[in-house]
This record gives structure tokens, sequence and C-alpha cells, in this order.
């Protein structure tokens, strides 16, 4: 996987020892059917292929929440791929919004911070002085509930919309401090960076939609083999 470090992954992943449980786990997982996962062919081609010789058929579906989008039946209409409820008073606030003015922060799922890593990552974003929506999970921080210095909520009440749900995040070194945050910040919102970085996730969007466009997307066209080929096809 180019790029990525040992660092990089969970930390239930990151072993050095050959005997280690989950490295069991994953290997257990060769015996299956299929391994079907939320990617898709142009995000992580490599990654694919390389899984692809060493493993049972291994296809991409994804993204799922587009190809859901493409399912028009009312019956389905509660069907959604969250694993919060949903506060649609966000949407609404990010529409008041000019466009490209908001920062986007999230932790994702599974990583946990200190309650100084909060304060200090808060303080960052606050010190930049740019609008920003910030998604915290309850369980956040490890072994206390996320809860932020009340200076800190009184500051930026006007500027921000609190929700929680889960979404997709930004890597910060661990070590956060306040002012590295703020560069950082000011880095991804006024610089040819984040050009660059925009233009980058639209072409990444339009390749995402390509792929779940039924019938001739990769990613549809591979959920038509996890129905018919395996959950279909008769077991021995």
């Amino acid at each position: 996987m180019k790029g990525i470090k040992l660092k990089d992954l969970p930390s239930f992943l990151r072993t050095t020892d050959p005997n280690f449980f989950m490295l069991d786990f994953i290997l257990g997982e060769t015996e299956a059917s299929a391994i079907v996962l939320n990617t898709f062919d142009a995000l992580e081609n490599g990654i694919l292929r390389a899984l692809s010789s060493m493993l049972p058929p291994v296809l991409s579906v994804g993204p799922l929440p587009l190809l859901l989008n493409q399912v028009h039946d009312n019956d389905l209409g509660q069907i959604g791929s969250n694993l919060w409820s949903e506060e649609p008073e966000c949407l609404r606030w990010l529409d008041s919004k000019e466009p490209n003015s908001v920062v986007y922060v999230n932790f994702g799922s599974i990583t946990v911070m200190t309650p100084n890593q909060l304060i200090e990552f808060a303080w960052g974003i606050a010190n930049s002085n740019k609008t920003f929506l910030w998604i915290i999970r309850p369980d956040l921080v490890a072994g206390d509930a996320a809860i932020l210095p009340s200076e800190f909520v009184t500051k930026t009440k006007i500027g921000a919309c609190w929700q929680l749900e889960w979404g997709i995040g930004m890597e910060i070194n661990s070590d956060v401090k306040r002012d590295e945050v703020e560069r950082l910040v000011r880095e991804l919102m006024e610089e040819e960076k984040c050009r660059e970085m925009k233009k980058k996730a639209l072409e990444w969007k339009r390749m995402a939609e390509a792929a779940a466009a039924s019938p001739s997307g990769p990613s549809a066209m591979n959920l038509d083999k996890v129905i018919n080929e395996v959950l279909l096809y008769p077991s021995d």
C-alpha cells in the first residue's frame, strides 16, 4: 500500500507480531466465497489487484450510498448508511454559507484523543477565524466525554455548527499544538494547496459516480455479481 505506514493503521491492527490474533481473523476471511469492499476500482486499483492475486474473488461495490440512490423504491426510503441519526439542520446551516468557505472536521469512527488533544485542536481551529463544521462523536475522547471549554463554545457559537455523526477525516500529528492546527487550516483554506485539493476531490467525485452508474459502472456490475454469483449461487 503506497504511502501507508504502520502508524497509519488503527491501533488494534498495529503490530509486528506474526501471531497477533487480528491477523488470524483476517486470514480467516480468505475462506469466504468472495471479499466485498465498499470502495471503487479507480480509487484503490493497485490494492485491489494485489488482493485479487491472493484472495477469493474481490469485488468492489462502492460507494454504496451512490448505488442506493439509484434504487427508486418508496419502501426503501428509510434505508441509510449512517451509524448516528442524521440532523438536517446541519445542511440548512451549510446552505447559508458561501461556497468553499467552511472547514469540515471529522476524525472518523475509530479515532480517539486525549482531553488535551481535543482542546488544542479546538483552539487551533478557532484561532484560524474560519467558519467550520466539526463532527464530534460522543466517544471521541478516550475514557471521557468530549467536553470543550465554555470559553471556546462562546467564541465559536456563531461560526460553527455542531453535529454528532460519522464522516471522513484529516490526519493531524498526534502531538497536537494549536499553532500548528491553525497554520494547517489557513494553508488548506487560503493557499494553492486548497485549490489543488478541491480539484482532486471533484475528480474523485466524478470517478465515484461513474463507478456506481448502472448498468455499466464497475461497482454496479460487481454488485450484480455479488447477488447472482455469490448470494444466489447454490452451495455444495
